[in-house]
Protein backbone atom coordinates (compact mmCIF):
# COMPACT_ATOMS: atom_id res chain seq x y z
CA UNK A 1 0.00 0.00 0.00
CA UNK A 2 1.28 3.53 -1.01
CA UNK A 3 1.34 6.38 1.19
CA UNK A 4 -0.95 9.01 1.13
CA UNK A 5 0.37 11.52 -0.99
CA UNK A 6 -1.73 14.52 0.69
CA UNK A 7 -0.34 13.40 4.12
CA UNK A 8 2.95 12.97 3.05
CA UNK A 9 2.89 16.32 1.84
CA UNK A 10 1.32 18.03 4.85
CA UNK A 11 3.97 16.27 6.89
CA UNK A 12 6.98 16.96 5.28
CA UNK A 13 5.36 20.80 5.14
CA UNK A 14 4.90 20.71 9.65
CA UNK A 15 9.00 20.12 9.07
CA UNK A 16 9.48 22.81 6.93
CA UNK A 17 11.01 26.13 8.00
CA UNK A 18 11.37 28.83 4.96
CA UNK A 19 13.38 32.02 4.65
CA UNK A 20 10.58 33.89 6.55
CA UNK A 21 9.99 31.55 9.50
CA UNK A 22 14.13 31.91 9.81
CA UNK A 23 15.00 34.87 10.08
CA UNK A 24 11.29 35.58 12.84
CA UNK A 25 13.60 32.89 14.47
CA UNK A 26 16.30 34.45 14.43
CA UNK A 27 14.95 37.72 15.34
CA UNK A 28 13.24 36.16 18.28
CA UNK A 29 15.95 34.53 20.04
CA UNK A 30 17.53 38.03 20.15
CA UNK A 31 14.74 39.46 21.64
CA UNK A 32 14.36 37.12 24.11
CA UNK A 33 18.39 37.56 25.07
CA UNK A 34 17.95 41.11 25.42
CA UNK A 35 14.78 40.36 27.56
CA UNK A 36 16.81 37.43 30.14
CA UNK A 37 19.32 40.08 30.06
CA UNK A 38 17.11 42.79 31.30
CA UNK A 39 15.46 40.00 33.98
CA UNK A 40 12.20 40.07 32.37
CA UNK A 41 9.97 37.14 32.81
CA UNK A 42 8.86 36.91 29.66
CA UNK A 43 11.95 35.67 28.11
CA UNK A 44 12.47 31.93 27.77
CA UNK A 45 16.41 32.34 28.31
CA UNK A 46 17.78 31.38 31.55
CA UNK A 47 21.04 33.91 31.08
CA UNK A 48 22.86 32.35 33.78
CA UNK A 49 26.31 33.87 34.28
CA UNK A 50 29.40 31.65 34.26
CA UNK A 51 32.00 33.80 36.06
CA UNK A 52 34.36 33.46 33.47
CA UNK A 53 35.80 35.27 30.59
CA UNK A 54 37.85 34.11 28.13
CA UNK A 55 41.56 32.27 28.22
CA UNK A 56 44.36 33.80 27.53
CA UNK A 57 45.85 30.25 25.78
CA UNK A 58 48.84 30.76 28.17
CA UNK A 59 47.61 28.59 30.82
CA UNK A 60 49.65 25.84 32.36
CA UNK A 61 48.86 22.69 34.23
CA UNK A 62 48.05 19.19 35.44
CA UNK A 63 44.30 18.55 35.77
CA UNK A 64 40.77 16.32 35.90
CA UNK A 65 38.32 17.09 34.19
CA UNK A 66 34.66 15.77 34.40
CA UNK A 67 31.87 15.90 31.47
CA UNK A 68 28.99 15.14 32.68
CA UNK A 69 25.12 15.88 31.07
CA UNK A 70 24.70 13.54 28.24
CA UNK A 71 24.56 9.88 27.42
CA UNK A 72 28.00 9.21 28.52
CA UNK A 73 30.43 10.50 31.69
CA UNK A 74 33.63 11.64 30.39
CA UNK A 75 36.81 11.80 32.92
CA UNK A 76 40.11 13.13 31.96
CA UNK A 77 43.74 14.29 33.23
CA UNK A 78 45.05 16.62 31.11
CA UNK A 79 47.99 18.84 30.85
CA UNK A 80 48.22 22.23 29.07
CA UNK A 81 51.08 23.51 28.17
CA UNK A 82 50.77 26.81 26.86
CA UNK A 83 50.54 28.20 23.78
CA UNK A 84 47.24 26.46 23.33
CA UNK A 85 48.62 23.27 23.91
CA UNK A 86 47.79 19.96 25.69
CA UNK A 87 48.14 16.56 26.45
CA UNK A 88 45.87 14.09 27.48
CA UNK A 89 47.06 12.16 29.95
CA UNK A 90 44.13 9.72 30.95
CA UNK A 91 40.16 9.13 29.72
CA UNK A 92 37.87 7.31 31.20
CA UNK A 93 33.67 7.07 29.49
CA UNK A 94 31.27 4.93 30.52
CA UNK A 95 27.28 5.69 30.11
CA UNK A 96 25.12 6.29 32.52
CA UNK A 97 22.29 3.85 31.74
CA UNK A 98 22.83 0.50 30.04
CA UNK A 99 19.53 -1.33 29.36
CA UNK A 100 18.76 -4.48 31.36
CA UNK A 101 22.04 -3.89 33.79
CA UNK A 102 21.73 -0.76 35.31
CA UNK A 103 20.13 2.78 35.06
CA UNK A 104 21.57 6.22 37.11
CA UNK A 105 18.95 8.71 35.09
CA UNK A 106 15.87 6.95 35.65
CA UNK A 107 13.42 8.13 38.11
CA UNK A 108 14.17 5.10 40.58
CA UNK A 109 17.66 6.01 40.64
CA UNK A 110 18.93 7.90 43.20
CA UNK A 111 21.56 11.40 43.37
CA UNK A 112 24.19 9.04 45.95
CA UNK A 113 23.85 6.65 43.29
CA UNK A 114 24.50 8.58 40.23
CA UNK A 115 27.40 10.39 41.97
CA UNK A 116 29.30 6.87 43.49
CA UNK A 117 28.92 5.63 39.53
CA UNK A 118 31.03 8.86 38.86
CA UNK A 119 33.19 8.87 41.71
CA UNK A 120 34.41 5.47 40.53
CA UNK A 121 35.42 7.10 37.05
CA UNK A 122 37.62 9.44 38.71
CA UNK A 123 39.21 6.83 40.78
CA UNK A 124 39.84 4.80 37.10
CA UNK A 125 41.08 8.13 35.67
CA UNK A 126 43.71 8.98 38.08
CA UNK A 127 44.66 4.75 38.16
CA UNK A 128 43.85 4.54 41.89
CA UNK A 129 45.98 7.80 43.05
CA UNK A 130 44.52 8.47 46.38
CA UNK A 131 47.80 10.66 47.30
CA UNK A 132 48.24 12.88 44.80
CA UNK A 133 46.61 16.52 44.77
CA UNK A 134 43.98 16.77 42.20
CA UNK A 135 41.70 19.68 41.30
CA UNK A 136 39.03 19.04 39.09
CA UNK A 137 36.83 20.95 37.38
CA UNK A 138 33.43 19.63 36.49
CA UNK A 139 31.06 20.59 33.47
CA UNK A 140 27.63 19.79 34.65
CA UNK A 141 25.07 20.34 31.46
CA UNK A 142 22.01 21.23 33.01
CA UNK A 143 20.36 24.29 33.87
CA UNK A 144 21.75 25.57 37.06
CA UNK A 145 22.10 28.67 39.48
CA UNK A 146 25.09 29.94 40.43
CA UNK A 147 26.41 32.68 42.12
CA UNK A 148 29.97 31.85 41.63
CA UNK A 149 32.49 29.77 39.91
CA UNK A 150 32.99 26.64 42.43
CA UNK A 151 29.18 25.89 42.59
CA UNK A 152 26.53 25.36 40.52
CA UNK A 153 22.37 24.28 42.23
CA UNK A 154 20.51 22.08 39.56
CA UNK A 155 17.55 23.82 38.76
CA UNK A 156 15.79 21.19 36.84
CA UNK A 157 16.84 17.93 34.89
CA UNK A 158 16.57 17.78 31.13
CA UNK A 159 17.28 15.02 28.26
CA UNK A 160 14.66 13.17 30.49
CA UNK A 161 16.91 12.73 33.05
CA UNK A 162 15.39 11.74 36.64
CA UNK A 163 17.05 10.71 39.60
CA UNK A 164 15.87 11.75 42.76
CA UNK A 165 17.59 14.06 45.88
CA UNK A 166 19.80 16.17 42.86
CA UNK A 167 17.20 19.00 41.44
CA UNK A 168 17.93 21.87 43.96
CA UNK A 169 20.68 20.93 45.46
CA UNK A 170 24.30 21.83 44.96
CA UNK A 171 25.78 19.20 42.38
CA UNK A 172 29.43 19.74 43.42
CA UNK A 173 28.52 19.13 47.56
CA UNK A 174 26.97 15.78 46.17
CA UNK A 175 30.00 14.79 44.04
CA UNK A 176 32.59 16.12 46.54
CA UNK A 177 30.60 13.43 49.59
CA UNK A 178 30.82 10.40 46.61
CA UNK A 179 34.61 11.15 45.96
CA UNK A 180 35.42 11.32 49.62
CA UNK A 181 33.11 7.27 50.37
CA UNK A 182 35.67 6.59 47.41
CA UNK A 183 38.85 7.34 49.04
CA UNK A 184 39.31 10.33 46.57
CA UNK A 185 40.06 12.66 49.74
CA UNK A 186 43.07 14.59 47.24
CA UNK A 187 40.48 15.54 44.36
CA UNK A 188 39.31 18.93 44.66
CA UNK A 189 36.03 19.61 42.52
CA UNK A 190 36.65 23.34 42.55
CA UNK A 191 34.95 24.74 39.36
CA UNK A 192 31.68 23.86 37.98
CA UNK A 193 30.07 25.35 34.59
CA UNK A 194 27.93 24.13 32.02
CA UNK A 195 29.43 21.87 29.03
CA UNK A 196 29.03 24.98 26.35
CA UNK A 197 30.89 27.07 28.33
CA UNK A 198 33.46 24.45 28.15
CA UNK A 199 33.18 24.50 24.67
CA UNK A 200 33.73 27.62 24.20
CA UNK A 201 36.45 27.97 26.51
CA UNK A 202 38.24 24.97 24.72
CA UNK A 203 37.72 26.89 21.13
CA UNK A 204 38.66 29.68 22.99
CA UNK A 205 42.26 28.54 24.19
CA UNK A 206 43.14 27.69 20.47
CA UNK A 207 41.25 30.23 18.87
CA UNK A 208 40.92 33.82 20.38
CA UNK A 209 38.59 34.86 18.42
CA UNK A 210 35.64 32.22 19.15
CA UNK A 211 32.88 33.83 21.24
CA UNK A 212 29.59 31.48 20.91
CA UNK A 213 29.95 28.10 21.63
CA UNK A 214 27.23 25.43 21.35
CA UNK A 215 26.33 21.82 22.33
CA UNK A 216 24.53 19.68 19.66
CA UNK A 217 24.53 16.34 20.51
CA UNK A 218 21.47 14.32 23.07
CA UNK A 219 20.71 17.99 24.38
CA UNK A 220 21.59 21.17 22.71
CA UNK A 221 22.43 24.90 24.30
CA UNK A 222 24.46 28.02 23.53
CA UNK A 223 26.39 30.22 25.37
CA UNK A 224 28.47 33.58 24.86
CA UNK A 225 30.68 35.96 25.33
CA UNK A 226 27.93 38.73 26.55
CA UNK A 227 30.25 42.15 25.80
CA UNK A 228 27.83 44.52 28.12
CA UNK A 229 28.83 47.25 25.76
CA UNK A 230 27.93 50.72 27.55
CA UNK A 231 28.05 49.50 30.80
CA UNK A 232 30.72 48.98 34.12
CA UNK A 233 29.92 44.73 33.70
CA UNK A 234 32.97 43.24 32.06
CA UNK A 235 32.69 41.15 29.34
CA UNK A 236 31.26 37.97 30.77
CA UNK A 237 30.41 34.13 29.45
CA UNK A 238 26.56 33.68 29.79
CA UNK A 239 24.87 30.11 29.43
CA UNK A 240 21.69 30.80 27.70
CA UNK A 241 19.92 27.40 28.40
CA UNK A 242 19.06 28.34 24.96
CA UNK A 243 16.97 24.85 24.76
CA UNK A 244 14.29 26.15 27.10
CA UNK A 245 14.01 28.37 23.68
CA UNK A 246 10.19 28.77 23.24
CA UNK A 247 8.98 31.65 20.72
CA UNK A 248 8.58 28.95 18.06
CA UNK A 249 5.18 27.27 16.55
CA UNK A 250 5.46 23.99 17.31
CA UNK A 251 3.86 21.32 14.57
CA UNK A 252 1.42 18.82 15.86
CA UNK A 253 4.67 15.90 16.49
CA UNK A 254 5.82 18.91 18.34
CA UNK A 255 2.92 19.18 21.06
CA UNK A 256 2.54 15.05 21.20
CA UNK A 257 6.11 14.88 22.21
CA UNK A 258 6.15 17.45 24.52
CA UNK A 259 2.94 15.83 26.31
CA UNK A 260 4.58 12.68 26.22
CA UNK A 261 7.90 13.55 28.00
CA UNK A 262 9.11 13.88 31.73
CA UNK A 263 9.60 17.95 31.55
CA UNK A 264 6.43 18.83 30.08
CA UNK A 265 6.51 22.03 28.27
CA UNK A 266 10.11 23.00 28.87
CA UNK A 267 12.83 22.84 26.44
CA UNK A 268 10.52 23.16 23.38
CA UNK A 269 13.80 24.20 21.31
CA UNK A 270 15.51 21.27 22.27
CA UNK A 271 12.92 19.08 21.84
CA UNK A 272 12.49 20.28 18.13
CA UNK A 273 16.17 19.96 17.15
CA UNK A 274 18.50 18.15 19.70
CA UNK A 275 19.80 13.84 18.92
CA UNK A 276 17.11 12.75 22.07
CA UNK A 277 14.29 13.74 20.26
CA UNK A 278 14.35 13.27 16.16
CA UNK A 279 14.08 9.89 16.37
CA UNK A 280 11.09 9.96 18.23
CA UNK A 281 9.52 12.75 15.90
CA UNK A 282 10.60 10.40 13.03
CA UNK A 283 8.69 7.56 14.53
CA UNK A 284 5.32 9.90 15.34
CA UNK A 285 5.50 10.89 11.70
CA UNK A 286 6.05 7.62 10.06
CA UNK A 287 3.10 6.16 12.11
CA UNK A 288 0.52 8.17 10.55
CA UNK A 289 2.16 7.39 7.46
CA UNK A 290 1.89 4.00 8.12
CA UNK A 291 -1.91 4.40 9.70
CA UNK A 292 -0.80 3.12 13.09
CA UNK A 293 -0.71 6.35 14.90
CA UNK A 294 -0.74 4.23 17.95
CA UNK A 295 2.03 1.88 17.88
CA UNK A 296 5.56 3.78 19.05
CA UNK A 297 9.27 3.18 17.34
CA UNK A 298 12.47 2.98 18.24
CA UNK A 299 13.97 5.11 15.98
CA UNK A 300 17.42 7.26 16.97
CA UNK A 301 18.89 10.07 15.36
CA UNK A 302 21.30 7.34 14.68
CA UNK A 303 18.74 5.44 12.55
CA UNK A 304 18.26 9.12 10.60
CA UNK A 305 21.81 9.23 9.77
CA UNK A 306 22.05 5.97 8.33
CA UNK A 307 18.91 7.04 6.09
CA UNK A 308 20.45 9.91 5.37
CA UNK A 309 23.72 8.31 4.12
CA UNK A 310 21.43 5.96 1.92
CA UNK A 311 22.40 7.29 -1.75
CA UNK A 312 20.97 4.44 -3.51
CA UNK A 313 17.98 5.22 -6.04
CA UNK A 314 15.52 3.42 -4.82
CA UNK A 315 16.58 3.98 -0.48
CA UNK A 316 17.02 0.30 0.03
CA UNK A 317 18.92 0.53 3.22
CA UNK A 318 15.92 2.97 4.58
CA UNK A 319 13.70 0.28 3.43
CA UNK A 320 15.51 -2.23 5.04
CA UNK A 321 15.86 0.19 8.36
CA UNK A 322 12.18 0.67 8.72
CA UNK A 323 11.11 -3.24 8.05
CA UNK A 324 13.72 -3.63 10.94
CA UNK A 325 12.12 -1.85 13.22
CA UNK A 326 8.29 -1.50 12.21
CA UNK A 327 7.60 -4.82 10.30
CA UNK A 328 6.45 -3.14 7.45
CA UNK A 329 7.84 -3.32 3.43
CA UNK A 330 7.88 -0.35 1.77
CA UNK A 331 7.34 0.54 -1.88
CA UNK A 332 10.74 1.97 -3.46
CA UNK A 333 8.75 5.26 -3.86
CA UNK A 334 7.56 5.15 -0.59
CA UNK A 335 11.24 4.22 0.94
CA UNK A 336 12.40 7.81 -0.75
CA UNK A 337 9.96 9.49 0.61
CA UNK A 338 10.49 8.13 4.07
CA UNK A 339 14.09 8.88 4.02
CA UNK A 340 13.19 12.74 2.55
CA UNK A 341 11.03 12.80 5.99
CA UNK A 342 14.62 12.25 7.57
CA UNK A 343 16.18 14.74 5.95
CA UNK A 344 13.92 17.40 6.53
CA UNK A 345 13.49 16.91 10.27
CA UNK A 346 16.84 17.03 10.02
CA UNK A 347 17.32 20.13 8.12
CA UNK A 348 14.62 21.63 10.67
CA UNK A 349 16.78 20.70 13.08
CA UNK A 350 19.96 22.83 11.61
CA UNK A 351 18.20 25.65 10.70
CA UNK A 352 16.61 26.13 14.05
CA UNK A 353 20.07 26.22 14.79
CA UNK A 354 21.31 28.25 13.01
CA UNK A 355 18.75 31.00 13.56
CA UNK A 356 19.47 31.40 17.08
CA UNK A 357 23.38 31.30 16.55
CA UNK A 358 22.47 34.61 13.88
CA UNK A 359 20.60 36.03 16.83
CA UNK A 360 23.54 35.76 18.87
CA UNK A 361 25.98 37.14 16.20
CA UNK A 362 23.14 39.98 16.45
CA UNK A 363 23.15 40.39 20.21
CA UNK A 364 26.60 40.38 20.25
CA UNK A 365 27.77 43.05 17.74
CA UNK A 366 24.64 45.07 18.58
CA UNK A 367 23.51 46.30 14.81
CA UNK A 368 27.14 46.56 13.98
CA UNK A 369 29.68 45.10 11.58
CA UNK A 370 29.87 40.75 12.19
CA UNK A 371 34.03 40.50 12.12
CA UNK A 372 35.81 37.33 11.28
CA UNK A 373 35.30 35.06 14.18
CA UNK A 374 34.65 31.25 15.26
CA UNK A 375 31.75 29.78 16.28
CA UNK A 376 32.66 26.30 18.78
CA UNK A 377 30.21 23.27 18.38
CA UNK A 378 30.82 20.51 19.90
CA UNK A 379 28.47 16.94 20.16
CA UNK A 380 27.46 13.68 17.98
CA UNK A 381 25.15 15.46 16.04
CA UNK A 382 27.34 18.21 14.72
CA UNK A 383 30.49 15.54 13.88
CA UNK A 384 28.27 12.92 12.53
CA UNK A 385 24.98 13.43 11.33
CA UNK A 386 24.79 13.99 7.11
CA UNK A 387 23.51 17.08 5.86
CA UNK A 388 24.42 19.54 9.18
CA UNK A 389 27.64 21.66 8.13
CA UNK A 390 26.04 22.54 4.75
CA UNK A 391 22.85 23.07 5.97
CA UNK A 392 23.69 25.37 8.30
CA UNK A 393 25.75 27.46 6.22
CA UNK A 394 23.25 28.01 3.95
CA UNK A 395 20.91 28.90 6.55
CA UNK A 396 23.70 31.79 7.68
CA UNK A 397 23.85 32.79 3.56
CA UNK A 398 19.94 33.36 3.86
CA UNK A 399 20.09 35.49 6.88
CA UNK A 400 23.28 37.15 6.58
CA UNK A 401 23.86 37.43 2.75
CA UNK A 402 25.46 36.19 0.34
CA UNK A 403 28.74 38.28 0.56
CA UNK A 404 29.50 35.84 3.90
CA UNK A 405 32.02 33.68 3.22
CA UNK A 406 32.26 30.68 5.46
CA UNK A 407 34.56 27.99 6.42
CA UNK A 408 34.89 24.40 8.06
CA UNK A 409 38.23 23.70 10.31
CA UNK A 410 38.93 20.28 10.66
CA UNK A 411 38.19 19.24 14.18
CA UNK A 412 40.15 19.81 17.04
CA UNK A 413 40.59 18.36 20.24
CA UNK A 414 40.63 21.55 22.43
CA UNK A 415 41.70 21.89 26.33
CA UNK A 416 39.52 24.26 28.41
CA UNK A 417 42.21 25.73 30.63
CA UNK A 418 40.32 26.46 34.01
CA UNK A 419 40.10 22.44 34.81
CA UNK A 420 38.18 21.32 32.32
CA UNK A 421 38.54 19.67 29.34
CA UNK A 422 36.08 18.53 26.29
CA UNK A 423 36.30 17.75 22.71
CA UNK A 424 35.68 20.87 20.68
CA UNK A 425 34.29 20.76 16.90
CA UNK A 426 34.77 24.32 15.37
CA UNK A 427 33.85 25.99 12.26
CA UNK A 428 35.13 29.04 11.26
CA UNK A 429 32.51 31.76 9.87
CA UNK A 430 34.04 34.28 7.55
CA UNK A 431 31.72 36.80 8.30
CA UNK A 432 31.82 39.97 6.71
CA UNK A 433 28.23 41.59 7.61
CA UNK A 434 24.60 41.15 7.60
Amino acid sequence: MAFNSALYDDIIDAFTVDTEHLREAAADFRQDMRLGLAGSPDSSLRMLPSYLGLPTGAERGDYLALDFGGTNVRVLLYRLEGNGKYEVLSHVAKPLKVDGVYDFVGAEATGEEMFDFIAALVDEAVSGDHATPYLLGHTFSFPSSQTNINDARLIIWTKEFAAKGVEGEVVNDLLRAALVRQGLSNVTPNSVINDTVAVLLAAAYINGDTKIGAIYATGHNTCYLEPYTGTAQPPMILNMESGGFSKLVPNRFDIALDAASEKKGEQRLEKMVAGRYMGELFAMALAELLGATRRTYGFTSVDLGRMLEDVSEGAEVTAKIVEEMTGAVLLSEDAVRVRDLARAIVVRSVRLIAATFVGTLWQITAGGEVRSQHIAVDGSVYEKMPLVKETMMRAFSELLGDAVRFKVNRKLNAAFIVRVFLHASVFSCGLLCF
